[in-house]
């Protein structure tokens, strides 16, 4: 990993505070996240919280038909293994890069130890935990009740929100198993957007040329979403 990728790129290890840091600083170890990589399939073990510095990754649930649908997407505002540090130890979902970067891990037996602490880390993770269910809800209801467009806006300006540029690099393919619908929807679905001048969509690249008309055009689920993490995840809350 280059030199400039810093842990503290990612939010929740930004807000803690100093000496919390610098305590958990040399057991942060810096892993590559390339585009589809697997950090953990449903049923396995966690053996390791993943922090993300500049990439995304995607929860998802995959059905016995091997069919599979987002249910959260997680960057730098966030942590990746939730069940560990929860009790469960497992999870039924998969947790795969949606976009490439990078991140910072940690080991199962370092985060019970600084869980065991009941310190900042603890007050701090249970808030994020409010605020990813709330993600995962409010994704059940959009699937459910929103248009395909409003859908994809959705999508686009949370994965926004988790990168620092307006491009990302995603496949027809991979757009539709996260939303859990067919190809096809994806490219009518896209090319309305396209139409609108609010994205440049090119073999897998998606530009996002007019943010506030994704805002504009996007459901209320996007705004609940922020709204949640906002209020309960100012940064830096601790220091």
């Amino acid at each position: 990993m280059t030199n400039h990728h810093s842990p503290l790129e990612n939010h929740l290890l930004d807000a803690l505070p100093t000496d919390v840091y610098k305590r958990m600083l040399p057991n942060l170890e810096p892993v590559e996240m390339p585009l589809g990589k697997v950090l953990y399939e449903s049923g396995e073990a966690l053996r390791y919280v993943y922090f993300p510095t500049d990439c995304i990754v995607s929860l998802l649930y995959v059905m016995e038909n091997g069919s599979q649908a987002e249910i959260a997407v997680i960057g730098n505002e966030g942590i990746v293994g939730l069940a560990l540090f929860m009790g469960g130890e497992t999870t039924p979902n998969r947790a795969v890069v949606q976009s490439a970067g990078h991140a910072y891990c940690l080991s199962s037996a370092r985060v019970k130890q600084e869980f065991a602490l009941n310190g900042p880390l603890l007050r701090l993770l249970l808030r994020y935990t409010q605020a990813l269910i709330t993600q995962m809800s409010q994704t059940a209801v959009c699937n459910r009740h929103h248009s395909l467009d409003q859908q994809l806006c959705r999508w686009l300006l949370l994965s926004l929100d988790r990168l620092a540029s307006n491009n990302l690099v995603m496949t027809q393919e991979l757009i539709a198993n996260m939303l859990g619908v067919r190809r096809e929807g994806v490219t009518v679905a896209a090319g309305n957007l396209q139409d609108a001048g609010l994205i440049d969509y090119y073999r897998g690249h998606i530009t996002v040329l007019d943010r506030p008309g994704l805002e504009k055009r996007v459901c209320e689920c996007y705004q609940v979403v922020k709204h949640e993490f906002d209020r309960l995840l100012p940064y830096p809350p601790l220091k």
